[in-house]
């Protein structure tokens, strides 16, 4: 079993996808410490004008450290109403304005509570849908681990394919840094560390950016497009 494990993401890049679509199995870590004004809550479409700005879910005041399952959002109606509003400039030349506008839409309106993590995860979920590509997802909270005591970052991905009984964990490679080959190894488990690359496209008039979210990819190409795309990276 090839395992991935992430904190739950905002509408992230496509590479989060790409990692999703390598594994088996996906664990949403949600009980990393929430950080404000971070990939959590917020992600990048095009701007415009020029460039990018930034698309966010507002959330309520929090208690210092607090979990990112811990967090609600402030408005969910009025964030949904405020990045329809983002979005809206890309009717003009976008070739699917309408379809991400509606998978946004039932993305926050499916929401049952206010929590981030659940808008987050719904998310994954519904873009995973579009892109017909298998999305087996557990939230870490709700799973009721018995892990040793974790000492530094990067053991929580070994104990947890440890538990699990994976045979390979991957990652991306912003978190090299993190993990030990030979811990891993030593636990007969395999560490894969993705290699990155952009999925480049036309944005018609825009100048691409690269690393904007799934909203923007999804703007510019057909489903099949991206998933070809994913499977050529697998």
């Amino acid at each position: 079993m090839r395992l991935g494990i992430m904190q739950p993401y905002f509408f992230p890049y496509v590479g989060y996808f790409e990692l999703i679509h390598r594994t088996d199995r996906w664990i949403v870590f949600d009980m990393a410490q929430y950080r404000a004004r971070s990939w959590m809550n917020r992600n990048r479409i095009l701007h415009p004008n020029k460039g990018w700005q930034y698309v966010t879910a507002s959330v309520a005041s929090f208690e210092r450290f607090a979990p990112i399952s811990a967090i609600r959002l402030r408005d969910r109606d009025e964030a949904l109403r405020r990045i329809l509003g983002q979005l809206d400039h890309y009717r003009r030349r976008a070739p699917h304005h309408d379809t991400v506008a509606g998978l946004v839409r039932r993305v926050f309106e499916g929401c049952e509570t206010d929590f981030l993590a659940e808008l987050n995860v719904r998310g994954l979920t519904e873009v995973c849908a579009l892109l017909d590509i298998p999305f087996h997802c557990s939230l870490f909270s709700e799973m009721g681990f018995d892990l040793p005591e974790i000492t530094h970052p990067g053991q929580w991905a070994l104990e947890i394919s440890v538990a699990l009984g994976a045979g390979e964990y991957v990652n991306p490679p912003g978190g090299r840094e993190l993990f030990d080959p030979e811990a891993f190894a030593a636990r007969n488990i395999r560490l894969t560390i993705t290699e990155p690359a952009d999925l480049v496209y036309s944005c018609r008039g825009w100048d691409f950016e690269p690393g904007l979210s799934i909203l923007d990819v999804l703007m510019w190409c057909e489903p099949g497009i991206v998933r070809e795309w994913l499977e050529s990276r697998a």
